[in-house]
């Protein structure tokens, strides 16, 4: 079914601070940026149908503020996420040439099962008894085992393809490994999608992304699943340093697997989404600031590609409660209640204090299904909405009927032509009219009387 495209258009900057644990934040600082030039940009995507944005009360965010001149000082933290790392890396964890012994490797896969384990116990303690996450963990077995024979193939290509270079090591702290899914086709640079897996904080893993990966890497496009610190392990604060530390060794080391520094793309799925548009938004604040150091510039991004996300917590809590996400593991991942709207982007660009960081912020496009219940599409729109008044360059493309996963796993498994895949390589390749009208017919890789029971079955 067609897609409904909602463009908006674009215009000068805001301000915008808030208010957290500061053994969590270095403080931050920013200039004052005033810019008084209005400027008309047309859709990012030619097949758009118009969306009239309505005015959005403006909150002034004074907790905001304080907020984000209390971490002003925390760039510094982002010089260590190209120090302590191999020079390069082969696709493996670290060491000479990227080669590691048997030793090496049993006694990494060991850590990791213990991690994991100790993982486990304690969000189960977290979680307690509760029938709507028991229901759920129910369904979601049920509903990978209907993808299974999608997964196995997935998994296959994961493991054993020449072209993916597994757990790159980028950053000091657990978990800070990168995958590439690199393109057979090694004739000059190529463009780069750095992508943050989804996973509701907790279960988010890079190996989420191989389809997608798979998939843009037969475009000739490079993919990056950044791979970061899941709660109980870390929490919001730590998964967005994680995520800048990974793209800030994309757009520093990506020519070095033959990608183009200055073709750069940052997508994010589901709580990758949020993280990813979190991570984008205070790396502008922080490039507004007197005297920041920065590993990577927010103008290196060339889109934000948001598929299925959140970006105002406040509006999204209580949904996530009655959806078995219980507001308490919520506000735990998100540092408490009052860190709500300084980890909502949607809350922070419209700060009166931030007005400059819109005119940083590259193209925002965000993909969501009417169907979906996990995250109502109400919050893309309502997000493109805020930065489109605000002169912000935003659109929503809506895909009609379409749930939390059936863009990201069923529809690119029911082979065919992939809507939301072509869309996004259609700005990825905008400057490619040959590659760009050559959609591509996948192969099947789900019966799809499977397919549309894991539809029905599906927990997200």
């Amino acid at each position: 079914m067609p897609s409904q495209i909602l463009p908006f258009s674009y215009l000068p900057p805001p301000k915008s601070p808030p208010l957290a644990k500061q053994a969590m934040y270095k403080p931050l600082i920013y200039d004052d940026y005033p810019s008084t030039t209005t400027t008309t940009v047309k859709p990012l995507l030619s097949r758009a149908s118009t969306f009239n944005a309505s005015a959005l009360a403006t909150n002034g965010g004074g907790g905001l503020t304080a907020w984000y001149h209390n971490k002003r000082r925390r760039s510094n933290s982002d010089n260590n996420c190209l120090s302590a790392l191999p020079d390069r890396t082969n696709g493996t964890d670290g060491g000479d040439n990227g080669q590691q012994t048997i030793a090496q490797e049993v006694t990494h896969a060991a850590a990791e099962t213990f991690l994991l384990t100790r993982l486990c116990l304690k969000l189960l303690s977290y979680l307690g008894v509760g029938y709507r996450w028991i229901t759920r963990f129910m369904a979601l077995g049920c509903y990978a085992f209907l993808l299974m024979p999608g997964f196995v193939q997935v998994g296959y290509y994961y493991f054993f393809s020449p072209y993916v270079r597994r757990s790159i090591v980028y950053g000091d702290q657990p978990r800070n490994r990168l995958d590439l899914y690199l393109p057979k086709n090694s004739n000059g640079p190529k463009p780069v999608v750095a992508f943050v897996t989804g996973g509701a904080w907790i279960i988010g893993y890079k190996a989420w992304g191989s389809l997608l990966g798979q998939q843009l890497s037969e475009r000739d496009i490079i993919v990056a699943c950044i791979d970061y610190r899941n709660f109980p392990q870390g929490s919001i604060s730590d998964m967005v340093k994680d995520a800048s530390c990974g793209i800030s060794y994309i757009c520093n080391h990506i020519a070095e697997y033959g990608g183009d520094p200055n073709r750069i793309y940052l997508m994010g799925q589901s709580a990758g989404a949020h993280i990813a548009a979190c991570t984008l938004v205070d790396q502008v604040v922080k490039e507004s600031g007197e005297g920041d150091s920065v590993s990577w510039s927010s103008s290196q991004i060339n889109a934000y590609f948001g598929l299925s996300g959140g970006y105002n917590l406040l509006s999204l809590v209580d949904h996530f409660h009655s959806r078995g996400l219980y507001r308490s593991i919520f506000l735990s991942i998100m540092e408490g209640e009052e860190s709500l709207s300084q980890f909502s982007p949607e809350l922070v660009v419209q700060n009166p204090n931030l007005k400059h960081i819109i005119a940083r912020l590259p193209p925002i496009i965000l993909f969501h299904g009417t169907a979906d219940y996990s995250i109502p599409s109400d919050a893309s729109k309502s997000f493109a909405e805020t930065l489109q008044r605000l002169g912000g360059k935003a659109e929503v493309i809506l895909y009609e009927g379409k749930t939390h996963t059936d863009l990201f796993l069923q529809d690119p498994m029911r082979g065919g032509v992939d809507e939301m895949f072509e869309d996004i390589v259609s700005v990825v390749l905008g400057g490619d009219s040959e590659v760009v009208g050559k959609s591509v017919d996948r192969r099947r890789l789900v019966p799809e009387f499977m397919l549309k029971l894991a539809h029905w079955v599906s927990p997200f």
